[in-house]
C-alpha cells in the first residue's frame, strides 16, 4: 500500500494509507501503548515513551530514543474522540517548547473490501513550519512509520 503526503490548503498537510485492517483493528493499534509501542517511529531508534491518557482533555506522550541518547518526543491533548472512527488531538515537538501546536484529525474509513483508510489532516501554525518538517525527512519518517505499523497489523 502506497502512504501518499499532500498541501492541498493553507497550513494543511494530509497523510492517506489504506490498511488490510478493519477500523477497530487500527484504531486499538493506535490507541493502546502495548501495541503503539511495537510499531511506532523508526526501526532504528528505541521507542522509550508510550503514554495514552484517552479521554478528551487527556494528555498522550510517545517518543524515541536515537542510539546517541537524543531523545525524539511528541506530546499533545486529546480534544475529540470518536472510537473507531475519529481522534482530534494537538502535536507538539518537544525539542521545541516554543512552537505553537499542530492540529490533527485522524480519520478511519471503513472500505468496502474490510479494510481501513486512514487519513491524518494536520493544520501548522504557519506553512514555513510545516514546509520545514517536510524538508527534514518527515516524509520518509511517516512512510516507514506506516510500513511498520502495516506488517503490525498482520500480527494483531
Amino acid at each position: 500500500m502506497v502512504t501518499l503526503m499532500t498541501t492541498p490548503a493553507d497550513r494543511e498537510l494530509v497523510v492517506t494509507r489504506t490498511f488490510d485492517a478493519p477500523p477497530g483493528r487500527v484504531w486499538k493499534a493506535w490507541t493502546s501503548p502495548e501495541h503503539v509501542r511495537r510499531w511506532y517511529g523508526s526501526v532504528a531508534l528505541t521507542t522509550t515513551v508510550v503514554e495514552i491518557d484517552l479521554r478528551p482533555g487527556g494528555a498522550w506522550r510517545w517518543g524515541q530514543t536515537a542510539p546517541d541518547g537524543q531523545q525524539i518526543v511528541f506530546s499533545g491533548v486529546y480534544e475529540d474522540i470518536v472510537p473507531t472512527e475519529r481522534l482530534d488531538y494537538t502535536e507538539v515537538f518537544e525539542q521545541m517548547p516554543d512552537a505553537l501546536p499542530v492540529r490533527v484529525t485522524l480519520a478511519f474509513d471503513a472500505t468496502p473490501d474490510g479494510g481501513t483508510a486512514l487519513t491524518s489532516t494536520s493544520v501548522w501554525p504557519s506553512n514555513d513550519i510545516r514546509d520545514q518538517a517536510l524538508a527534514a525527512g518527515m516524509e520518509a519518517g511517516v512512510r516507514e512509520q506506516y510500513d511498520r505499523l502495516a506488517e503490525y497489523l498482520t500480527s494483531m
